[in-house]
């Protein structure tokens, strides 16, 4: 095929220029089991390369720290976010909400990364600033959305406080779940969505 003149002909990227998609992604999945296994304050760049299977270098052209690859993979979960439950009722969709966070918080990894990445919020106003917004666009939106739902269809109140909303609908599982880390006995996920919807009804 000829050129034409004074047109370049372009190429393609090569080297650093090209990041392979599997790569990044056994490096986030590294990142999240490094985090498990021994904290973000001892985890370090050689150990997550090392079970990703990638060399170090790998991780630098794609972060320039632990810190960044952190602050990355927490804002990459809260675009992700949690499926918003359209069950058509308030009750329903607590329920349903609470079903997939308590599964999600039941995880062996959840429960190790979730306590050690708050402990160094306290230290780290950026690490703090990406927990915010991971629960600002995670669990907190879709709370909102199951609100806002159940005031268009008349069963709570236009108006209502809904930062008292929030905590009325995220404060008891994550206490339970996170904090006293005590196991949910059976039938707990639908007295707390029954409980948690006459909470709201009442605001």
């Amino acid at each position: 095929m000829t050129e034409s003149p004074g047109v370049p002909r372009r190429r393609a990227p090569a080297g650093a220029a090209v990041l392979r998609e599997d790569v990044t992604e056994a490096i986030r999945a590294a990142v999240f089991e490094e985090l498990a296994a021994v904290g973000y304050a001892r985890m370090s760049i050689e150990g997550i390369a090392r079970r990703a299977g990638v060399g170090k270098t790998a991780v630098y052209r794609r972060w320039k720290s632990k810190l960044h690859l952190v602050l990355d993979l927490v804002s990459a979960v809260a675009v992700q976010g949690l499926p918003a439950p359209d069950t058509g009722t308030l009750e329903g969709d607590l329920r349903l909400l609470y079903e997939v966070t308590s599964r999600a918080l039941r995880h062996p990894v959840a429960g190790q990364i979730i306590p050690d990445l708050q402990a160094e919020a306290a230290r780290s106003p950026e690490i703090a600033e990406a927990l915010q917004k991971a629960l600002r666009e995670g669990q907190f939106g879709v709370a909102i959305g199951i609100v806002r739902a159940a005031a268009a269809r008349g069963e709570l109140r236009e108006g209502l406080d809904e930062d008292l909303a929030l905590d009325l609908i995220s404060g008891p599982l994550y206490w339970r779940s996170v904090v006293a880390r005590a196991a949910l006995p059976k039938g707990y996920v639908s007295a707390l969505a029954s409980a948690t919807a006459a909470g709201l009804r009442a605001l």
